[in-house]
């Protein structure tokens, strides 16, 4: 082939994988937006881990698949977790991960988890690693759906079978088991049944790999229902030669209706297989075979074994010791005679998953459960912490008015939670310590009271609460105060979902709404309901079911179809409120529920609309996002109204076909840009819909279940992922109408002075330093220096920076003596094409020094008032002006702007002292060396005398040793800069006292040596 064809040839495959990756920017947005990036703010208590392995020759390495997000490894027994699948995978969704025998650098993962609950995210199939982990290689089966299992052969890791179930909400021909002999490079499907039953679990026999097992499952979601097993549909299969055919085994098995399957072996005996297999009451529970699935016998119907199979169905076998059974569900439990007798293991959370046993010692495993994984290293005694993975599923974000603001939502599988966004003060336990469970339970969602973040609305599966920090009791207010479990919803008085939606109303101090399939409204913070609204939902009566069939009943509220599922009063009009309903409905009232009108969207029947979001500019404009996957329908669905619903726009250009989406929300400060969430990322709209682009950044790919834009703060909750916060997104709003500019500074935002400090990188959560964030923008990279300059109303320069200094990676440290932290030298400017990201700490240029890394850093804490940047490039200068706000907190604690002047007069007087005590410091110490060496007897006279007044500046090196004059000025400093206060008497008096000290030093040096002539 020419060179000129070979070139051709490879951009149309080049171009044809980018258009596979709608989530990767084009470059010209990656430049526009490179500043704008996102920081994890936890919670790093873990989330639910579906799949878990290890390596027996690395015993420290673990492996972990999350629900959503994605996988992680550790190398040291679970101390530290990292992920390794951010930049590769298209899901965050992990059904199995397992690592090759023969060479521990060859891993195969199964994306889509195969607990199939409502909020189960799809595969989008099978990632290989050759290089245990580092980069991953997309190998096909990207319609396989959720993935049950991935075994390789014991001795040929090109060998790999796969167990597809399917897809969970609609039926599709690419279920049933694959096998792959070129490591992934093709497949063949070599197990079929049909397009409703999926294989879900696969093993080898441990001395014959020819001797493959499967587990088959028919099964299906709605909204309404869980569809788990079948008549004579699924069951175990045996094959003999590898694969090429199967036999199905009946023989001591129910007959009848089966479900869920999932099938263990042990090298210690590897004639013996167990199941635990989904069936009717009697017949359900762990079967074991000794002729390798020849024939079974039912060893055991422990209602714990199979405890809502859809979710769990695990068994796990001792490599070491074929008696030792382990059942992962709800509880974890053991037996150690092959099944007979069962007891309880202790793993540190519920709802348990999967299991893996080191086969060179098995007191090593690694298990899983709905708090993510944990390592142990002596059988189950104790275990590695939860608290290091950040991989919370949560459902929506609400944010309080306090500052620093903090984010509340209800995490999957553990409780509601709250984390601040930023340290709200100093906590012995670190991050961990600020969470706190705010009421209600799992589903949330939590909403701060406006202007009362003490009081938070919670919900608990259509349970209302009103939880106070103050107290740390939650009062009940339950609408109907029934249970709802285990109804058909068309019986209930009040149908809530598991996520009753609760809705804070922005007007008046107490009002509530909270919903069923109505409207109800509280003016008493919950004490008194009412009910304002008629049924707004579809109510199909064919969809109101007994959920769980044809096997297990699982009535929870999580399938109560024809519920509201938002509720959104608008920000300028009381009583104009938006809701939609999980079956398709959106209803509007403008006069606060006394009437109502059906504005649905023209769109295919059903779907869940997930968010409603009234405009904060316009009355009648409002969005609405609608999300179908559950019906089998993978479209996006966004639609804008500015005419309170009378006609709608669908709204979705941009978004790729397979992305549905989740929320919608309209920026406060900006009308028109838009930011959509979907099931695999975040999209950015500058055109009040008309377009969507990528909004990625540095995201990972992972449901985007709500967005708040609060304080020009972009916040977000994730199914996976926990929360992320943009900080400052104010340059955002305009940055595409720049972009042709050569240059251009935009207007800083407000900025409070608060003292929390930055955490350091790659630790989570991530919390930045206080500071003033200066955006700004180049056409193209400087090749001349720039340099910005802040300075106060009168002009006077407060500290300045410039990119020819390097960027600051040194971020300080903490004297172990003191517990004073210097932070470290002064950042340099980036001058990247493209946007670009200053942060001002707020402080004043620091003392001078002769160590150049510390020299003008450090420097007191400017006062409130108006500053301004100055930012210069190519000899033009372009200013902003911005302001510098007191704490809040410290306002409320009566700290008064006399007293932070005064703060900041004796501060800026410490540090001239030290800038000269340093000055004085460095020469008496050139002097010191100028002589050093001289023998003569004057210069040995005149070396002891400054050798004696270098002893009185200069701390001597050593342990504990007497801080001297440049210390304690030093001290002092640290001392004035530690908290907003006026400062007391003793630093005054300090202050001259060591003013005195070093004007006697000066005098004595200069006797020795004009000191003029040293500057």
């Amino acid at each position: 082939m020419k060179k000129s064809a070979l070139l051709n040839a490879f951009g149309a495959v080049l171009l044809a994988l980018l258009a596979n990756f709608p989530l990767q920017a084009q470059p010209s947005e990656k430049v526009i937006f490179q500043a704008f990036q996102f920081r994890s703010v936890g919670p790093t208590r873990g989330g639910r881990v579906t799949t878990v392995t290890g390596v027996p020759s690395e015993p420290g390495t673990f492996y972990m698949g999350a629900t959503g997000g994605g996988v992680w490894k550790t190398t040291d027994y679970g101390i530290n977790w990292k992920n390794i699948s951010d930049g590769y995978f298209a899901t965050g969704s992990i059904g199995a991960i397992r690592v090759a025998a023969t060479d521990p650098n060859i891993i195969y993962v199964g994306t889509g988890t195969d607990g199939i609950r409502s909020n189960v995210i799809t595969g989008k199939g099978v990632y290989k690693s050759t290089d245990a982990g580092k980069t991953w290689t997309h190998m096909g089966l990207e319609k396989a759906g959720q993935i049950g299992a991935v075994e390789i052969h014991p001795t040929d890791p090109k060998t790999v079978f796969v167990a597809a179930m399917g897809q969970a909400f609609q039926n599709n021909e690419e279920r049933g088991v694959y096998k792959s002999t070129d490591g992934g490079t093709t497949w063949d499907k070599v197990l079929y049944d049909s397009d409703s039953v999926g294989a879900v679990d696969l093993e080898f026999a441990p001395n014959n790999p020819n001797i493959v097992y499967a587990a088959m499952y028919r099964f299906k979601r709605t909204p309404w229902t869980i569809i788990s097993g079948g008549y004579q549909e699924g069951g175990i299969y045996k094959s003999k030669d590898g694969g090429k055919t199967w036999e199905k085994k009946t023989k001591g098995l129910p007959q009848g209706l089966i479900g869920k399957i999932d099938l263990g072996v042990s090298a210690a005996d590897p004639l013996r297989l167990y199941a635990i297999v989904e069936a009717p009451v009697k017949e359900q529970g762990l079967y074991r075979s000794d002729d390798q699935g020849e024939s079974f016998v039912h060893v055991s119907d422990n209602e714990d074994l199979v405890n809502r199979p859809f979710y769990y169905t695990n068994v796990d076998v001792n490599p070491l010791n074929a008696s030792d059974v382990f059942s992962q569900a709800n509880p974890g439990i053991r037996s150690r005679d092959g099944g007979k007798t069962w007891t309880r293991l202790n793993p540190p959370h519920g709802d348990n998953h999967d299991l893996w046993i080191n086969p060179n010692d098995s007191m090593i495993w690694i298990q899983s459960n709905d708090g993510g994984a944990n390592v142990t290293l002596n059988g189950g005694v104790s275990w590695s912490p939860q608290n290091n993975q950040p991989t919370a599923e949560l459902y929506q974000v609400e944010v309080d008015d306090q500052y620093p603001y903090w984010l509340y939502a209800g995490q999957q599988d553990n409780s509601t939670i709250a984390v601040p966004s930023a340290p709200p003060y100093d906590h012995p336990s670190g991050a961990v310590g600020y969470w706190m469970a705010v009421g209600g339970c799992e589903t949330g969602p939590a909403v701060p009271k406006p202007g009362d973040p003490n009081i938070i609305y919670s919900n608990c599966k259509g349970r209302f609460g009103v939880y106070d920090k103050r107290t740390g009791q939650e009062k009940q207010y339950y609408v109907g105060a029934s249970n709802i479990y285990g109804h058909n919803p068309k019986d209930l008085k009040f149908r809530f979902q598991r996520v009753a939606p609760v809705h804070a109303s922005f007007h008046t101090p107490g009002v509530v709404y909270h919903g069923s399939q109505y409207l109800h409204k509280t003016v008493d913070d919950g004490k008194t309901w009412e009910i304002i609204s008629p049924d707004l939902t579809a109510f199909e009566t064919d969809k109101q079911v007994i959920s769980g069939s044809p096997i297990t009943r699982d009535v929870t509220g999580e399938e109560y179809y024809s519920t509201i599922y938002d509720i959104n009063e608008s920000r300028l009009k009381e009583g104009l409120i938006w809701v939609g309903a999980n079956d398709g409905p959106v209803h509007v009232t403008k006069d606060g529920g006394k009437t109502w009108a059906n504005v649905t969207p023209n769109m295919p029947k059903g779907g869940r609309v997930d968010c409603v979001e009234p405009s904060p500019h316009q009355e009648g404009k409002a969005y609405v996002a609608v999300l179908r996957y559950q019906l089998g329908d993978w479209k996006p669905y966004l639609f804008k109204t500015t005419d309170y619903g009378a006609n709608w726009t669908a709204i979705t250009n941009g978004i790729p076909d397979d992305q549905p989406t989740r929320t919608i929300r309209e920026d406060p400060e900006k009308e028109g840009v838009l930011y959509a969430g979907t099931e695999f990322g975040l999209y950015i709209s500058f055109d009040d819909g008309a377009n969507w682009e990528s909004f990625q950044q540095n995201l990972p790919v992972t449901p985007i279940t709500d967005i708040k834009v609060f304080r020009n703060d972009l916040i977000l909750s994730t199914m996976g992922r926990g929360f992320y916060i943009m900080d400052n997104i104010s340059a955002l709003h305009s940055i595409k109408t720049v972009s042709s500019k050569g240059a251009h500074l935009f207007k800083p935002e407000t900025a409070h002075r608060f003292r929390y400090r930055y955490n350091g990188e790659g630790k989570y959560p991530e919390y930045p330093d206080a500071a003033v964030t200066i955006d700004y923008y180049l056409k193209d990279k400087s090749e001349s220096d720039i340099i910005l300059e802040i300075t106060d109303k009168d002009g006077n320069t407060i500290s300045s920076f410039t990119s020819a200094a390097r960027p600051k990676s040194d971020k300080g440290s903490t004297d172990m003596a003191t517990g004073f932290f210097t932070k470290g030298g002064k950042p340099g400017l980036p001058n990247k094409a493209g946007s670009n990201r200053f942060n001002w700490d707020l402080t004043h240029m620091g003392a001078w020094s002769a160590d150049t890394r510390r020299a003008f850093s450090n420097g007191p804490m400017v006062s409130p008032g108006t500053y301004t940047a100055n930012f210069t490039i190519a000899g033009n200068t372009y200013s902003e002006s911005f302001d510098v706000l007191i704490d809040p907190k410290a306002a409320d604690a009566g700290v008064t702007q006399e007293e932070l002047l005064a703060q900041e007069k004796l501060a800026l007087q410490v540090r001239d002292l030290l800038s000269e005590a340093s000055h004085l410091e460095d020469d008496i110490k050139q002097a010191v060396k100028a002589l050093d060496g001289n023998k003569s007897g004057n210069a040995r006279k005149k070396l002891m005398a400054l050798q004696a007044l270098q002893d009185q500046v200069t701390t001597p090196e050593g342990i504990y040793m007497k801080p001297m004059l440049v210390d304690q000025i030093r001290y002092l400093s640290f001392m004035l800069n530690r908290a907003d206060q006026m400062p007391g008497k003793d630093a005054y008096d300090r202050y001259e006292e060591l003013s005195d000290l070093l004007s006697k030093i000066k005098a004595d040096y200069s006797g020795m040596v004009d000191i003029n002539s040293k500057r």
